[in-house]
């Protein structure tokens, strides 16, 4: 089977990342780069020896599949012109502007029968693989997320720029629709919303309170996740977990997981006992993590891994905060 053929739309800091890790990937072939600034296009193709495309139809005649790492405004229109020609897209998050073009994509898609993964990356963090021999069924979550000013991301609020990241993963724990949703937020530094607060209720009863800045002088990437008999705590910044849980006497702790036990419980009926779970965190690229994931669902058929139907949620979601500022 020949290689697929790849292309990157949007080659700031995002879209070079994606394709320096395109023309490392032996699945495909990285065939070329397209960039508004025409200079930074050629810089890129030339250091990764691919086309700069001259135009957008040469970019689609020339791909089986494209990262669209363009302005989140350019999204819908920069994809649809893809899909439309049956070309599978990575689009980087939030998949669009607003729900409806969301919608559009979803639907233009299955049309076409073409693969849309959405760049919610967090996904493919380390800490989430790690936590993967554990049953999640969270009561409450607390995130905060919190980065310092970058002026390329004035042209979203910080709920579409940082919070969607932990909306996306909060939705896919909770397995449950949102029954209410309260926010507060305010602009400092830019026309759109800089740091915000949301608090998410869900029918099966989780509670989510979730934080985002992106004007704090120290970088942050934190989950914590309590549930019955476990409490779970993830750096998304700095690859570690720490789980605490309570086991009933003669069950063992987590199969391959380093454990300590911290003391027992007794309740006169049965005694249990607390471990310090310290799970392995693998050294892995995300963003590779995420490539491969969207090769293998498009040549081998496996399931999308941040579909668009879930990253219109987490978009749809996002608004609703957004309304509820504003």
């Amino acid at each position: 089977m020949s290689k697929l053929k790849v292309s990157v739309i949007g080659v700031g800091h995002l879209g070079s990342i994606h394709a320096r890790l395109w023309a490392q990937n032996p699945e495909v072939e990285l065939v070329g780069v397209r960039d508004i600034i025409s200079e930074r296009s050629q810089k890129i193709a030339e250091e990764l020896n691919c086309l700069s495309f001259d135009s957008l139809e040469s970019t689609i005649k020339n791909s089986d599949a494209v990262t669209v790492a363009v302005p989140t405004s350019l999204h819908w229109e920069i994809s649809k012109a893809f899909i439309k020609e049956g070309r599978h897209c990575l689009i980087e998050k939030p998949i669009t502007n607003s729900y409806s073009e969301a919608l559009d994509l979803i639907e233009s898609a299955k049309l076409k029968d073409v693969v849309i993964q959405v760049g919610h990356v967090e996904r493919f963090n380390p800490v989430i693989k790690a936590i993967k021999p554990y049953t999640i069924n969270p009561l409450f979550i607390e995130s905060h997320r919190l980065g310092q000013f970058k002026p390329r991301a004035r042209d979203v609020s910080v709920i579409h720029d940082l919070m969607i990241h932990d909306i996306d993963i909060i939705l896919w724990l909770a397995k449950s629709k949102i029954s209410s949703i309260d926010a507060s937020g305010v602009s400092v530094l830019s026309d759109s919303i800089d740091i915000a607060n949301a608090r998410l209720k869900f029918e099966n009863g989780l509670v989510a309170n979730i934080t985002a800045s992106r004007i704090s002088a120290n970088p942050m990437r934190k989950m914590r996740i309590f549930q019955k008999d476990a409490y779970i705590s993830l750096d998304f910044q700095e690859h570690y977990v720490e789980v605490y849980k309570i086991y009933d006497e003669g069950q063992s702790s987590t199969e391959g997981v380093p454990a300590t036990m911290l003391g027992s419980i007794e309740t006169g009926v049965r005694n249990r006992n607390i471990y310090f779970e310290k799970p392995n965190v693998d050294s892995i690229n995300a963003i590779s993590e995420e490539q491969i994931a969207f090769v293998s669902a498009i040549n081998q058929h496996t399931p999308i891994a941040v579909n668009a139907t879930e990253a219109a949620e987490a978009l749809r979601v996002a608004g609703e905060i957004i309304r509820q500022i504003e």
